[in-house]
């Protein structure tokens, strides 16, 4: 093909023409191909299920999403569409309504889907993002919260400006505790206040008032007149974050009672079918890094409650009541998996299903959903290690599909296989769960590089589950290791207290062991070696290279470098000093400083990129800024990537997404070795 012809097709290429040979491999913009399913409600004896279908928008670099319907032989029907974001499901008590939150008109507004009609229309104006929409039992109104702006605190007015003149914007006046937050920036003066709806729209009533945040989960009791909610409505709310409990609003005075006293959080309130008994999560606040929620049921009658799960030793994230009272479906992880059980008001409890999950597409964090139906059928969202999140009902105790929502966007492309393994910890023989995520084109007789992949939390898990950037890495010839080091959730509470007041320690040693143990399978290159983690696992990344010279190269995302400045910059600084280490930075430094990363930057040597988002109240940019600064002055080769607006997440763009990968991808790239080495 001559100079001119190779132009041109290049060219055609470029514009988006269909090229001969399909790409068989995943690539960084397949992202925006990628679907998944949330918000899942239904499953009524119509057979419907109603859900979100999340899409990213490639022209907006948004994620977007609306909502769909499915019955039980997998047939789909849009029931809105457009550019927006619809959330916030709620299916009415006589399945005829879907009540929802959307952006269609540019702000969130409530919407209400008449089913039977097959017309939907909004039915409020709110200045506000309302959230949590929760029907009344006779399905008349709907209780929801809301933020009410409050004024804006200024003590100092200036005087004396000129007609016509500009002078610089006021300064802002803060006094409150949490005065910014991750993902929402710098607090405006206000709280969240709960508001009740009539569902043939009009104006909302304002049902609680005050200088609390009424932003729990709501309820209503069986007679309509009294809304159940969890919130921390004590004085010292501020400085005791834990500190919730379940309260009672009687709509017609608008008295509020406490229904729990512990100290504690007490959450999720839910009224059992007969109205008899009120179901919630909750535990004993010991000041710890990690306690089981414990699934409460308290009799209405006498104020009695009792915990129904007091011997799961794993941590229970959601639950529903059954049809008729006799138990609750529970959901909870167990050893990176998220498990649907029915737990007898008895005490019994039996597992149904382990495939719950795939909401987090990015990283294989467990996450899921589920509804139960009037007739019993159980619904959620279906994990595997090749899809997203899709819909599926469980069926004769088996999951049955009822969406393949990806099959267009990955059925073609050839992704790394996920194994799990187990092995024991160099520490202490402690067992370490993994999973080992192979090349697409693997084969055992050559030697591959090895990424380790390190998650956040730390208390948290990954799971044989779906993840775009696991799967990228795969794609560029990575053998890609990712475990849950002691600390992780879904092992129980004392998995996860290994390292309470112990934040980085042995975990470092559980993450190691899992390097050793997969070198010894002979098909590593043992000078190949590289690590990555973002929040936790960005503060074990930068541990690991305080402590080691194995790796060839690191990258470091939204890491904690020195915790003595990261608890008075993060936005939720009364958690952290309270809860991850036993006194305030300046009564205990030095063990502030045995823990920090910077504490160990003169060992470095390995070659480091950072990368964290600018919007990140969460880990602030500053402790990023440190440890580049260091790694400079100490003569490590690095770099710093500034993601512009992105929060702690990073995600709030699909593009965010491949812009992590991708530098990560490079900075490796760069110290992965000669052409020769890496065709071996």
């Amino acid at each position: 093909m001559n100079s001119y012809k190779s132009l041109a097709v290049s060219l055609l290429l470029g514009a988006g023409a269909i090229q001969a040979e399909p790409q068989s491999m995943l690539i960084p913009s397949d992202i925006f191909s990628l679907e998944y399913a949330s918000g899942i409600t239904g499953g009524a004896e119509s057979g419907s299920v109603f859900f979100i279908r999340n899409y990213m928008d490639i022209y907006q670099d948004k994620k977007l999403g609306n909502i769909w319907q499915v019955d039980k032989q997998g047939q789909m029907l849009p029931l809105t569409s457009g550019a927006h974001q619809d959330y916030g499901l709620a299916l009415s008590p006589d399945k005829r309504r879907l009540a929802y939150v959307s952006t269609q008109s540019g702000k969130p507004q409530i919407h209400l889907q008449w089913l039977d009609k097959k017309v939907s229309g909004q039915i409020s104006h709110l200045t506000s993002s309302p959230s949590g929409l929760t029907w009344s039992p006779d399905g008349s109104k709907l209780a929801f919260k809301m933020f009410v702006k409050g004024k804006a605190k200024s003590p100092v007015a200036l005087s004396g400006m000129p007609v016509g003149a500009k002078w610089a914007e006021p300064a802002v006046f803060i006094d409150d505790v949490i005065y910014r937050n991750d993902g929402g920036g710098y607090a405006e003066p206000g709280y969240v206040q709960i508001f009740v709806l009539d569902a043939q729209g009009g104006s909302p009533r304002q049902l609680t008032f005050g200088d609390y945040n009424h932003s729990g989960g709501l309820s209503w009791s069986k007679d309509g007149e009294s809304l159940y909610f969890s919130a921390n409505l004590h004085e010292d709310f501020r400085t005791a974050p834990m500190n919730s409990e379940i309260y009672q609003l009687e709509l017609a005075s608008g008295k509020i009672k406490a229904i729990t006293e512990r100290n504690g959080p007490d959450s999720s309130p839910q009224v059992s079918p007969d109205g008899k008994y009120l179901a919630y999560l909750g535990y004993d606040d010991k000041r710890t890094n990690y306690e089981n929620n414990q699934l409460y049921v308290l009799e209405l009658a006498t104020g009695n409650s009792r915990s129904i799960s007091a011997d799961l030793d794993r941590s229970i994230s959601d639950f529903k009541w059954d049809a008729k009272g006799r138990g609750l479906y529970i959901q909870y992880d167990n050893q990176g998996k998220t498990l649907l059980a029915f737990q007898g008001l008895n005490g019994k409890r039996q597992v149904l299903t382990d495939s719950l999950g795939g909401q987090s597409y990015g990283r294989p964090y467990t996450g899921a959903e589920f509804d139960v139906a009037e007739d019993g059928s159980l619904v959620f969202t279906y994990s595997s290690p090749d899809r997203p999140a899709d819909i599926a009902v469980l069926k004769k105790g088996e999951p049955q599909l009822l969406t393949h929502l990806n099959d267009d966007a990955l059925g073609h492309k050839t992704l790394g296989k996920v194994e799990e393994i187990w092995y024991k910890s160099q520490a202490d023989g402690l067992d370490i769960q993994g999973w080992v995520v192979y090349p697409p084109d693997f084969d055992a007789s050559k030697k591959y590089p090895l990424l380790l992949e390190i998650h956040g939390g730390p208390t948290t898990a990954y799971g044989p589950h779906f993840s775009a950037e696991v799967q990228l890495f795969a794609a560029a010839g990575y053998v890609v290791l990712y475990t849950n080091p002691r600390g992780s959730s879904s092992y129980g509470q004392q998995f996860a207290q290994t390292i309470h007041h112990n934040y980085p320690s042995q975990d470092y040693d559980d993450l190691m062991s899992g390097v050793d143990m997969l070198i010894g399978k002979g098909f590593i290159d043992a000078e190949q070696l590289f690590v990555t983690g973002g929040s936790g696992g960005g503060v074990l990344t930068a541990w690991i290279v305080g402590h080691t010279d194995r790796f060839k190269a690191a990258v470091v995302a939204k890491p904690v470098i020195n915790w003595y400045s990261f608890v008075l910059t993060a936005d939720m600084y009364p958690f952290f000093t309270q809860y991850w280490f036993a006194k305030k930075p300046w009564e205990d430094p030095e063990h502030y400083l045995k823990r920090s990363p910077i504490s160990y930057v003169g060992n470095v040597k390995t070659p480091t990129m950072l990368l964290t988002g600018e919007a990140d109240h969460r880990t602030p940019i500053s402790e990023t800024e440190q440890y580049y600064q260091a790694l400079k002055l100490q003569g490590v080769d690095t770099a710093m990537v500034r993601v512009p607006d992105a929060p702690h997440g990073i995600y709030k763009r699909p593009s965010n997404l491949m812009t992590k990968v991708q530098y990560i991808l490079w900075w490796f790239d760069k110290y992965r070795g000669s052409q020769e080495q890496k065709a071996q």
